[in-house]
Order: structure tokens, then C-alpha cells, then sequence
């Protein structure tokens, strides 16, 4: 980012902070909250925009998330799981985040929902230009939406590299993770996209 972000003051960690967007793993929305109030939220603490400019703005991150219109009045606990997983998207892209940090973004969803995610972190990620941090044990995810990989095991980055590097490896922990059974699976269908 350009600055030193080891001991930030209050200040360059606030800076820091609006420029970073978080998908938490179980989304971590305010169930009191509609979902276009819980898109609002960084909205009303970091800026001082006005309520209406607010409402458009969360909007249209909820449309940019994939969610019909409708989603906007609805609470958390009447979301399906793939809803809920774009209501907390949205909310993370509210501040237009250049950085965007994914938490298993496919935890508790159905292949079909998480197809669905990854293609949707895809399209942020090529029509936004964002650079997305993702930590994941979903080979399918990975194959799908990866560049650059980096495998932490044994309390350390044990490997870094695409996917096809990583399947290559020859080391045998990063080896039972990208060329077992699950692994070839994922690959496969992977290739099978195109």
C-alpha cells in the first residue's frame, strides 16, 4: 500500500483500514440488521456521507454482489446460505476496497452455491482489478480462481506458486494436498471448464 504497516499511528492504521475489505468465514452479519443496513455499516462509520448517498451506494454493492433488489430488506436469518455469502461480500466491497480478504469464502455452501461464489469473486476480481487474499482448503476454489498460491503448512509457507507448479511438487506434504485423490478430482474438473 505504499506505507509502512508495521506500527501504524491511529491515523495511517484507519487509512490502512478503508482500504482493505473482509469476507469473514460465517459472514459475520448484524442479524438486527437488514441486509442493506449491514452493507451501510462501514459506510456510516468511516465516512460522512449523507443517509441517501449511503442507501444508493449499498445498493449498488448488493447488486454487485449478484443479490436481486428484494435482498436489500430482508435479515440475515432469511438469506439461503449463498445469499448470506454475498450480503457479507457486499459489505466487504462497500468502502470500494483495493484490497479484498476472503475467510473460506465457500464454507457451508452446496457445490452449486460455491460454483457460484467463485465465479462471482472472479468477476470482482477481473472487473474491479482487485487483489484478493484468500485462505482456503477447497482445491475446486483454487484451481478456479487462483493465480498465485501459497501452501501453509507445519506453522510456515511451505510452498508458493500456481497450481499446476504446486501439483508438481515434489515435496510430500505439498504433494498428499495437491496430487491426491481430491486433488485430481478438483484438477480435472477444472480443465474440464476451460
Amino acid at each position: 500500500f505504499g506505507e509502512e504497516v508495521a506500527d501504524p499511528d491511529e491515523p495511517a492504521a484507519n487509512r490502512l483500514r478503508r482500504r482493505i475489505g473482509i469476507l469473514f468465514q460465517q459472514g459475520a452479519l448484524f442479524n438486527a440488521l437488514t441486509v442493506l443496513e449491514n452493507i451501510s455499516v462501514p459506510l456510516k462509520e468511516q465516512t460522512n456521507l449523507p443517509a441517501p448517498m449511503i442507501r444508493d451506494i449499498a445498493m449498488l454493492k448488493l447488486l454487485l454482489a449478484g443479490l436481486p433488489p428484494d435482498a436489500a430488506h430482508k435479515y440475515p436469518d432469511q438469506l439461503s446460505g449463498g445469499m448470506h455469502k454475498r450480503a457479507a461480500m457486499a459489505r466487504a466491497l462497500a468502502m470500494d476496497p483495493d484490497l479484498l480478504v476472503l475467510d473460506e469464502p465457500g464454507t457451508g455452501l452446496d457445490p452449486v452455491g460455491a460454483d457460484a461464489l467463485d465465479a462471482l469473486i472472479g468477476d470482482l476480481h477481473r472487473s474491479l482489478c482487485l487483489t484478493v487474499v484468500m485462505t482456503t482448503h477447497d482445491l475446486d476454489t483454487l484451481w478456479r480462481v487462483s493465480q498465485r498460491v501459497a501452501f501453509l503448512a507445519e506453522r510456515r509457507i511451505l510452498a508458493t506458486g500456481t497450481m499446476g507448479e504446486l501439483s508438481e511438487s515434489e515435496d510430500p506434504v505439498v504433494a498428499a494436498f495437491f496430487r491426491g485423490p481430491r486433488a485430481r478430482a478438483a484438477r480435472g474438473a477444472a480443465w474440464n471448464r476451460g
